[in-house]
């Protein structure tokens, strides 16, 4: 059996702040502390529900433009409306049969995929 821990996403080096705002403030996600072990290196750790990210620095960063994590919501218009509010773009994509869904990209330009199952 397998379940998911969590996601790592990459992160430029000292920009912290910049996650939190759009993680935290935007998206909702409840900042989790990083071990003492792992604090030491940087990067923001996140959780929704049962969703854990991870965002960790890479040198020299390169944000993920296809490889994303699909997070399942039962919200998917109100997010987009906080999105827009924060002047992020939500790009639906009716491709996935059985669910309504759209893609963002993060405060770093990593992509996200947020669905809702079709009613």
């Amino acid at each position: 059996m397998y379940t998911l821990h969590h996601v790592q996403l990459a992160m430029p080096a000292h920009a912290e702040d910049e996650a939190r705002a759009f993680y935290a403030d935007v998206l909702g996600f409840r900042e989790v502390p990083k071990p003492p072990a792992l604090a030491a290196r940087g990067g923001v750790w996140f959780r929704a529900g049962e969703v854990e990210l991870h965002l960790g620095v890479e040198e020299p960063f390169h944000p993920a433009r296809k490889a994303h994590p699909a997070i399942l919501t039962d919200a998917l218009d109100e997010l987009a409306e906080r999105l827009s509010a924060a002047s992020r773009e939500a790009r639906p994509d009716v491709r996935l049969p059985g669910f309504r869904r759209f893609h963002v990209d993060d405060c770093f330009g990593n992509r996200l995929e947020f669905l809702e199952a079709a009613g």
